[in-house]
């Protein structure tokens, strides 16, 4: 459940009379997007809609029955999210469109290359083509659709490819637990070897290429690593 302190305001203004919900501006966009896949406890900060959330006002259950023909918090919910607005004060808004704009740039530098050189642009490049294509993000879209939209405008100002590298990994037995939790996200198939190894073929985005193999030899003594 998102704190008082972090929830934002969904309000919506029905029959003369506003209805508020305190949300997890992290989550309001799944949950536009396929309430089922968010736990309600997770994306409200409180189980009940208010008139006025800061000063405690709350709505009779005959208001809600009769704007709303529902008493589900579910229901409520999403209908004040998807027809309503979300309240930000200025600092808020600040606040999570950085903490987005970090996200999407992030994104880039670890999944796309320069495909002239095959290596990730360094991070500074990539925020400089980020300001200077003036992309407005949006704190309530998902990290992946606004990535998708600001790539369109800054391909024309640096060359970025998502491409994939595949790798054999061959790990000594006492180094297994210690890359195994990296690898295995990545891992296209495995086979535990008659001596003791673990063999795994990953494919990853090559940006993360040499990151990757550079924890692998580092945490696991040993190991062997072959580009596929």
């Amino acid at each position: 459940m998102v704190s008082l302190d972090d929830a934002v305001l969904a309000r919506l203004e029905k029959g003369g009379k506003r209805y508020e919900v305190l949300v997890d501006s992290e989550l309001v966009d799944a949950f536009k997007e396929d309430p089922e896949s968010v736990n309600i406890d997770d994306l409200l900060a409180m189980d009940e809609v208010f008139h006025d959330a800061r000063a405690g006002d709350r709505p009779t259950e005959e208001a809600l029955k009769s704007n709303f023909d529902t008493l589900d918090i579910v229901k409520l919910t999403q209908i004040i999210l998807e027809r309503g607005s979300i309240q930000l004060t200025t600092n808020q808004r600040k606040s999570m469109v950085e903490a987005k704009r970090q996200q999407i740039i992030h994104e880039i530098h670890s999944n796309a290359v320069d495909p002239r050189t095959k290596s990730p642009h360094p991070r500074t490049r990539i925020e400089l083509a980020f300001e200077e294509s003036k992309f407005n993000v949006d704190p309530f879209k998902t990290v992946d659709v606004q990535v998708k939209e600001v790539i369109a405008k800054l391909k024309p100002m640096i060359p970025l490819s998502f491409e994939a590298a595949r790798m054999a990994f061959r790990i000594p037995a006492g180094g297994y637990q210690a890359v195994h939790q990296f690898l295995r996200i990545h891992v296209q198939k495995d086979e535990w070897l008659s001596n003791g190894d673990w063999a795994c073929v990953i494919e990853c985005p090559a940006a993360m290429k040499d990151n990757l193999i550079s924890k692998v030899l580092g945490k696991a003594k040993g190991s062997e690593v072959k580009e596929l």
